[in-house]
C-alpha cells in the first residue's frame, strides 16, 4: 500500500502564517488589556510640582540618616527604626501602605504600634514580594518617605 502525499500550496502556507500571527497577536491584546485593567494609578497628582520639589525633599530626608529594616513572622510585620550609629529613632505620624506592586486589591494600611523604633502590626500576608510604603515624620517635622520590599517566605 503506498502513502499518498499531499503537495504544501501557498494558500497552505499562508494560513498557518496567519493562523501563527493571530495567536500572538491575541495573546498579546489580551495581555495588554489585562495590564492596563490592573493598573493602580499615578504616584502624585501633579509630577511637574513634585519635581520642582524632590531634591529639597530627598535632601532632608537624607540629613536624618534614618534606616528602616522591614521583616515579617508568625502574622506579624515589624518595622525598625534606626538613625545614625545605629541610634533607635521614635518617628511621628507613622502610616503604612502595604500592598502588592502590581495591584492595588490587596492594599492594606495595617495600624502599628509600638516603641524605641520598633513596631508590628498584625497582618497575615500570603507568599511573595509585598511593596511597603512608609511615611512618617520626625521630631523636626521633616517627613520621611520610603518605599521598601517585604519579601514573604511560605
Amino acid at each position: 500500500m503506498t502513502m499518498a502525499t499531499k503537495e504544501l500550496t501557498g494558500r497552505t502556507v499562508f494560513i498557518i502564517v496567519a493562523s501563527a500571527f493571530a495567536v500572538i497577536i491575541g495573546v498579546n491584546l489580551l495581555m495588554a488589556f489585562l495590564a492596563v485593567d490592573t493598573f493602580p494609578g499615578l504616584e502624585v497628582k501633579n509630577s511637574y510640582v513634585a519635581s520642582q520639589e524632590f531634591d529639597t525633599r530627598r535632601e532632608a530626608q537624607v540629613g536624618l540618616g534614618w534606616v528602616v529594616q522591614p521583616s515579617y513572622a508568625d502574622g506579624q510585620v515589624h518595622l525598625v527604626f534606626t538613625g545614625p550609629n545605629g541610634v533607635a529613632v521614635t518617628p511621628q505620624d507613622l502610616q503604612v501602605l502595604i500592598g502588592r506592586t502590581t495591584e492595588a486589591r490587596d492594599d492594606v494600611r495595617p495600624e502599628f504600634t509600638g516603641y524605641a523604633g520598633r513596631y508590628s502590626a498584625p497582618l497575615e500576608l500570603a507568599r511573595g514580594k509585598w511593596m511597603m510604603r512608609v511615611e512618617a515624620v520626625s521630631e523636626d517635622g521633616t517627613p520621611f518617605r520610603q518605599r521598601l520590599e517585604l519579601i514573604v517566605k511560605g
